[in-house]
């Protein structure tokens, strides 16, 4: 089982970045309960102070989305069941090669910043898929939107489930989600449950999906 988790961190100029509040608890705690499931377990990990419990859990780190990319085209190809929990920037700064160093000065003026998109991983994984393997993604949307919004995500992305959670998940210690799939209508958590029970939750419906064992 391969799992992502945390935030990304687009770097403005060398001290600078642009960066969300993942903690990457909600990916640590599916890492750690995969582990003791008996589960060869790999947790790509972006900047955050947290680390699994589970020693079983291999670990690796990334910074940007750019890092994330050359993990996943890695391990990826070996892995039986993805699971997407990681808050992957949508955008990075359009830094010129000239300010690679560099850090950017102060003006009275101001400054704009352009920004540019960064690649679809969560796409691309399903584009590249062997037969087999089953891919979860994770959206996080206000509730107003969010079944709706998690319904054409799995249709976009191609991908077996989409984890749909509020936005008030990131960064809390618990979470009320659903899981959107291709058959049968969203089944929802029992309430609000700590992100721990709530591993145990997911990979219980991972299972039941079929292609982990």
């Amino acid at each position: 089982m391969l799992i992502t988790a945390g935030p990304t961190q687009e770097p403005l100029d060398s001290v600078r970045y642009l960066a969300n509040r993942s903690s990457g608890r909600l990916g640590i705690e599916l890492a750690d309960s995969a582990a003791r499931r008996g589960y060869a377990t790999t947790l790509l990990l972006g900047p955050t102070s947290l680390a699994p419990a589970d020693g079983r859990v291999m670990l690796r780190r990334f910074r940007t989305t750019s890092d994330l990319d050359e993990l996943l085209r890695s391990e990826f190809p070996a892995c039986d069941v993805l699971v997407m929990a990681a808050a992957v920037a949508d955008y990075r700064p359009a830094v010129s090669p000239g300010m690679a160093g560099e850090k950017l000065r102060r003006t009275e003026s101001g400054m704009t910043l352009e920004l540019v998109a960064t690649p679809d991983l969560l796409a691309g994984c399903a584009a590249r898929r062997r037969p087999g393997q089953r891919i979860v993604g994770f959206a996080l949307e206000p509730r107003s939107a969010l079944l709706e919004s998690a319904r054409r995500k799995l249709a976009r992305k191609r991908v077996d489930a989409i984890v749909a959670n509020p936005l008030e998940t990131m960064d809390s210690a618990t979470v009320e989600a659903w899981l959107v799939t291709g058959d049968g209508p969203p089944m929802g958590t029992p309430g609000c449950i700590a992100k721990s029970a709530f591993a145990d939750w997911l990979l219980d419906a991972i299972e039941g999906l079929g292609g982990a064992s």
